[in-house]
């Protein structure tokens, strides 16, 4: 939206000086950098500032009155000028409950203007001396000061209404205000992205008119108006950028995969010794019709933890494997890549081992590769790929590599694809070459419907809720380790009358030794407790102590990956009672025997996180127990949420409670949460209706104007949008 004035350098509009100042501190050069600058707050003329809410170290700006001023001298405290007095003013100022000081060093004139009874806009960052809250040096601007009604400053603060813009500590609120009246003055009729019937059949104000109102408005009212349509234009932009870029992929060419009714994939099902619930079954014939088509499947597949994902990744596997083509599954982490070739191993028998003695006629081949193999294994594990001989190649990031090639790869399967960035994905899908493979991407952790209309909104999204038949609920407890020691003693007793049920059992540690690797998962807060149990640490304290009768091991990242196989292969077979982990074991691992976990630590873990964890356990025919140990304090936040996590086994109403938790900018990505994206009053968090308004409006009109031929000004919106960092999202996500 370059047109015209909001297209205009700002040192053309309101001088050079400020405009430099605008750049140099805010990042602001056109008009509409400085009009999409939406003022944080509003203050009511009359109202005074809540002073006891201030936060030491935060820069503020504060509307108060001025109660006292006093001037101190004291001796100048450089070296040779002792015998000089300075003047220091200190200004109190009150909102009729509580304190402020305001400090100035050698400005004793301005008792004249600072003087009992003078309200002003007060601006600076709060500090503390000798124990009261303090501004030193701030910006300020009197309210009551100025007799001439022809002002500026005396027209504006006899509004209502007085806008608090983010500032900063060179560019106070009030000049940003003062900067923006005329460019305002200046705009008239502006080029508007927003259809004029999406805006009348929402009741939504013109362009323009919401600038003006969120500038200059004369009530809530205004603000309101304002904000409902600049928030739902920003959404709007974003759902057709998604709907363009779901069109476009639509375009593309894909060979079509379709099913072949006598081959493995039929033979497979019959194998099954388990029935598939109906959501696999809905789910699978969605897959599978898209397979079928002339251009790429891009679909989610979000579902709860243990609800058979991998089941339905493998069916679509198959199919494509059938259709001539190659699958590859992309997985985090070596653990999980290990997990996923044993169990599809395991499902396939000798289905899987094609070539290879005791294989069956027609049978494919799946192979592993990951970073570590080397030598005969990885040379063969290329080869096959290379050559088309494995059908099935599950692995790491070490598939992305360059000298990894397919014969015809024709399926990408990305495990818990929110540990991958897009230019990892872009680069396997492009390893098919002119023809785009099919993308199935898939999550254990449930994802708020908002997130997925925005994240993953160029994605068709299918959702499993349904767990299999068998699985048994799995029970979770707060085990608060210093007030009731005894619990944490009748946790490891717990484990021990588990195993002798012929049961297993995780210990979950967030580090991994006393070496400096603090959790980095919430570490930040300065509320959690700092003492910490290493997985190392403890896996020595629970060998020697109270788990000594059983057979353990450790589990860690910076193990060698044949001992991190071997110990889980070993723990698979129940050759181990007890694996003391840091996260790896997080997604995919899958012991039907393990019925017990405890989280040690668990205030350092996120709600999916704890949610992706307790999946763990009760995979079998056993009730699952898991048991969050904490050293917070009752009622702190960090209890709440482990209670709520223990309330509740639903990872939909926990993704909504994180979603809730979590910052915009961890639920978007750096790229999307900053000033590139565009979102500067549309909270993914906050505004599903919007969202999901703005989606259908986008829809409608993509539809009806695929090229957005008779939508000028929307067409320059997106165009300019791809060409900021997120285009790189929109285009490989």
């Amino acid at each position: 939206m370059s047109a015209g004035v909001l297209g205009s350098r700002l040192d053309s509009l309101i001088g050079g000086p400020s405009a430099r100042a605008l750049k140099a501190h805010l990042q602001m050069e056109t008009a509409e950098d400085l009009v999409r600058h939406y003022p944080r707050r509003y203050f009511q003329r009359g109202d005074l500032t809540d002073l006891s809410k201030l936060v030491v170290g935060e820069h503020v700006t504060v509307m108060a009155r001025v109660v006292d001023v006093k001037v101190h001298e004291y001796r100048d405290p450089r070296p040779g000028s002792s015998k000089r007095l300075l003047k220091r003013t200190e200004v109190v100022v009150t909102d009729g409950t509580g304190t402020l000081l305001l400090t100035f060093f050698r400005q004793p004139h301005l008792t004249k203007v600072l003087h009992e009874d003078v309200v002003g806009l007060f601006a600076g960052k709060v500090g503390a001396f000798r124990g009261r809250r303090q501004l030193l040096h701030p910006d300020y601007e009197l309210l009551d000061s100025a007799p001439d009604a022809e002002t500026d400053r005396v027209s504006r603060f006899q509004r209502t209404l007085i806008p608090i813009y983010p500032a900063t500590a060179k560019v106070a609120s009030w000049k940003i205000a003062r900067c923006v009246r005329p460019v305002l003055d200046a705009l008239g009729d502006v080029p508007d992205p927003v259809p004029r019937a999406v805006l009348d059949s929402r009741g939504l104000i013109s362009l323009p008119a919401a600038f003006d109102k969120i500038h200059r408005p004369a009530d809530f009212a205004d603000v309101d108006a304002a904000r409902r349509r600049l928030r739902f234009e920003e959404a709007f932009i974003l759902q057709t950028a998604l709907a363009l870029r779901r069109g476009e992929v639509a375009q593309l060419p894909a060979l079509p995969r379709p099913g072949r009714p006598d081959g493995l994939l039929q033979r497979f099902e019959t194998r099954l010794p388990f029935q598939l619930t109906r959501g696999q079954l809905d789910v699978g014939e969605q897959i599978s019709a898209d397979l079928s088509q002339p251009h790429p499947m891009y679909r989610l597949l979000q579902g709860e933890v243990g609800s058979g994902k991998t089941v339905i990744a493998l069916r679509a596997m198959l199919q494509v494997v059938d259709a001539g083509g190659q699958a590859v599954l992309l997985a985090p982490t070596e653990v999980l890549a290990q997990q996923h070739h044993r169990s599809i191993g395991l499902l396939l028998g000798d289905l899987g081992y094609g070539g290879m003695l005791g294989g069956a006629e027609d049978a494919t081949r799946v192979r592993l590769l990951t970073g570590s193999m080397a030598g005969k294994a990885r040379r063969e594990a290329l080869l096959d790929a290379a050559s088309g001989v494995a059908g099935i190649v599950v692995g790491t990031h070490a598939l992305l590599e360059e000298r990894v090639q397919f014969a015809d790869l024709g399926l990408v399967v990305v495990d818990e694809q929110h540990r991958f960035g897009v230019e990892q994905r872009a680069a396997l899908t492009a390893k098919a070459g002119e023809a785009r493979p099919h993308v199935l991407v898939m999550t254990a952790t449930p994802i708020p419907r908002t997130v997925a209309m925005t994240v993953f909104g160029d994605l068709d999204t299918s959702t499993l809720r349904e767990l299999p038949s068998g699985r048994q609920p799995t029970q979770t407890t707060v085990v608060p380790e210093l007030e009731r020691p005894d619990w944490l003693e009748r946790t490891w007793t717990r484990i021990v009358e588990e195993v002798a049920e012929g049961h297993q059992a995780y210990v979950v540690c967030s580090r991994i030794g006393d070496d400096g690797d603090e959790p980095a998962l919430l570490a930040d807060d300065p509320f959690l407790p700092r003492r910490t149990h290493a997985a190392t640490d403890l896996h020595e304290l629970l060998a020697t102590g109270p788990l000594a009768s059983l057979r353990s091991a450790l589990l860690h990242g910076r193990l060698t990956p044949d001992v991190k196989d071997q110990v889980m292969t070993d723990f698979s077979a129940g050759l181990l009672d007890v694996l003391v982990a840091t996260t790896v074991i997080e997604v995919g691992v899958d012991v039907p025997d393990a019925s017990v976990m405890v989280v040690m630590d668990a205030e350092r873990f996120g709600v999916s996180q704890l949610h992706q964890l307790r999946g763990r356990v009760g995979r079998g025919g056993a009730p699952g127990l898991c048991l969050l140990v904490t050293s917070t304090e009752a009622g702190s936040s960090a209890r709440r949420r482990l209670d709520a996590v223990a309330a509740t086994t639903d990872g939909f109403e926990l993704s909504e409670l994180d979603l809730r938790l979590r910052r915009e900018g961890d639920v978007l990505g750096a790229s999307q949460s900053g000033r590139s994206s565009s979102l500067r009053l549309l909270s993914v968090i906050e505004h599903e209706e919007v969202i999901a308004d703005a989606r259908n409006a986008a829809e409608l009109t993509v539809a009806a104007d695929p090229r957005l031929g008779d939508q000028p000004a929307l067409a320059d919106v997106i165009r300019e949008l791809e060409e900021t960092e997120r285009a790189d999202y929109l285009e490989k996500a």
